[in-house]
């Protein structure tokens, strides 16, 4: 790595990072909403800001709720999107965390929204956390991929360029946004086994909560996640050893994806994650 490339990894690790998800079509098992949601009560975050919801959306796709308030009054909770501030223990980082169901209309302004105050924050990353259903195995590993259309953000955290073409979110809208604006941006998405498509999925969400822990290099304590993640591979093998249909079809994407790993099973990847247990071990905050 370059000087300047070392200079450019040390600013973007010291400068605020927004954090975002969008419950809806972006968040297959609830796994990206619930990553924040995690990250808000762990990090203690205070909400600064929210979002006019009549501006974006159609509340007979999303409709508010009416339950009993603490005063003993009913109230009316509307969809919206909630901006809140954490900061980072290990770092001191401000860590600014965004999260609210995918707008019905008017996207380019809400985004527009959005990174306006992101900016009065001094935020200069953004990214942007998503959960799509997938081929993928409930027994391995979840995958989590890293785009940006940025080669120098491509190359600062190692993602890949998007080759998606097709129908997009609005985390795919936002991440776009983000870069036309100059902001270095990227985008993560766990993939969720789609015959458990049902949230909640907390194996996918400590996956995500993995690769943004790597992102911030800031340790993330983890809580009883990890013992929801075991019991919920634990209930999937129950009923798929419950029908032999579905164990057969769980045995072929074992294989398809243990050979397409094969080359993955490299020195860099056992090193990495070498690393990532060292930091956690001296820092404290084991899972």
């Amino acid at each position: 790595m370059t000087e300047q490339q070392h200079q450019g990894e040390d600013r973007a690790e010291r400068e605020p990072v927004l954090l975002a998800a969008f419950e809806g079509w972006n968040d297959a098992g609830s796994a990206a909403s619930q990553a924040l949601a995690h990250l808000h009560e762990v990090w203690g975050a205070e909400e600064v800001d929210e979002l006019d919801p009549e501006e974006y959306h159609d509340f007979q796709v999303n409709r508010p709720t009416v339950a009993v308030g603490d005063s003993g009054r009913r109230e009316i909770t509307w969809p919206t999107t909630h901006i809140a501030v954490a900061t980072a223990p290990q770092s001191g980082r401000t860590v600014v965390l965004v999260h609210g169901i995918e707008p019905s209309m008017r996207w380019r302004r809400y985004c527009a929204e959005l990174l306006d105050i992101a900016a009065t924050l001094g935020v200069r990353s953004v990214i942007t956390v998503g959960a799509l259903l997938a081929d993928a195995p409930h027994t391995r590993p979840i995958p989590v991929s890293a785009s940006a259309e940025d080669p120098e953000v491509q190359a600062l955290v190692g993602a890949e360029p998007s080759t998606y073409e097709g129908p997009t979110g609005i985390v795919g809208v936002l991440q776009h946004e983000a870069s036309e604006r100059g902001l270095r941006a990227m985008s993560l998405w766990a993939a969720v086994p789609h015959y458990v498509a049902h949230p909640p999925s907390p194996k996918a969400t400590l996956a995500l909560l993995a690769r943004i822990e790597e992102l911030l290099g800031e340790p993330v304590p983890l809580g009883e996640l990890p013992d929801d993640a075991a019991a919920w591979q634990h209930g999937v093998d129950e009923l798929a050893a419950e029908d032999t249909e579905i164990a057969e079809y769980v045995h072929q994407l074992e294989e398809a994806k243990d050979t397409a790993d094969l080359p993955e099973a490299s020195g860099e990847a056992i090193a990495r994650e070498f690393e990532r247990f060292l930091r956690r071990r001296d820092k404290g905050t084991g899972a």
